[in-house]
């Protein structure tokens, strides 16, 4: 499978701050010395292993995390996997940086023992929020391990197993958790692909088959809907069709008889608007 092979630009223009050259200098110098740090090795892709950083980085930036989270997150497995130590990353980056780097390689070293009761998940779940002192630290781990998903073919088949429902059991819910739904909603089909691929084919094929149609109808709606918003004097930041996630829509079947005629929420309209009471 191609990997997107990106640029410190791509990770730039994605943020929320573009144009500030102070903050975009500390990513850039991050990305630069990380760059150096990694260089000549390789993910088991076969791509080199800055990029991993980066895709990590550039779902931190989507989100709309701040520079030194972004920053934290290219340097996140320097101290782990390079000869550069923490130390240095300190001396470099300063306390704050170093600190979400060190959270984030601690949270790490924590594993699904192979259990999948409740009792023991929600005391996993609890202790990577503990271990984290800063929230920041989880989100990093939360983006570092989306990407590993993305990537996951890559890894030996029998690897494939633990880490997608590790990412089900633990990592989905804790997005979720932190109110991160979209980085939840995609951890949740990448590990659907893995644990249960009859059915994730199943759904993505109903999906596929209705798609076409569906999006047609959506567009129209979106384009009526810009339109009397318009008129009602009411601003809208954005709007925007979506289409029912994999797993979500997996879980709705099942309550169904495996029936998508029973489904009436296959597509949904979002509409983002600057204050409540718009």
């Amino acid at each position: 499978m191609p990997y997107q092979l990106l640029t410190i630009e791509d990770i730039l223009k994605n943020t929320r701050f573009v144009g500030d050259a102070k903050r975009e200098a500390l990513i850039r110098s991050a990305y630069e010395f990380a760059e150096a740090a990694h260089r000549g090795q390789k993910r088991k892709s076969g791509e080199d292993y800055i990029q991993h950083p980066m895709h990590t980085a550039l779902h931190l930036a989507t989100i709309g995390m701040g520079s030194k989270t972004i920053s934290a997150g290219l340097l996140h497995d320097v101290p782990e996997d390079t000869a550069v130590t923490l130390a240095e990353v300190e001396k470099k980056f300063g306390s704050e940086i170093a600190t979400l780097v060190d959270g984030v390689t601690k949270l790490g070293k924590l594993r699904l023992s192979g259990t999948k009761e409740e009792i023991y998940l929600e005391n996993l779940r609890k202790m990577f929020l503990a271990m984290a002192a800063d929230v920041r630290v989880v989100i990093i781990k939360l983006t570092d391990r989306l990407h590993n998903m993305e990537t996951l073919d890559a890894v030996p088949e029998n690897k494939r197993q633990r880490i997608a429902l590790e990412t089900m059991e633990i990592y989905a819910p804790l997005a979720n958790r932190l109110g991160i739904g979209e980085i939840k909603a995609r951890l949740e089909d990448l590990a659907f692909k893995y644990l249960d691929n009859e059915n994730y084919n199943f759904v993505h094929n109903l999906v596929k088959q209705q798609y076409a149609q569906r999006k047609k109808f959506v567009d129209k709606i979106v384009k009526d809907l810009k339109r009397e918003l318009l008129k009602s004097g009411i601003r809208v930041i954005d709007i925007h069709g979506r289409t029912k996630r994999y797993w979500s829509l997996y879980q709705k079947l099942k309550r169904h008889d495996m029936d998508i005629n029973k489904i009436y929420d296959l597509a949904g309209i979002r509409i983002i608007v600057p204050e409540i009471a718009n």
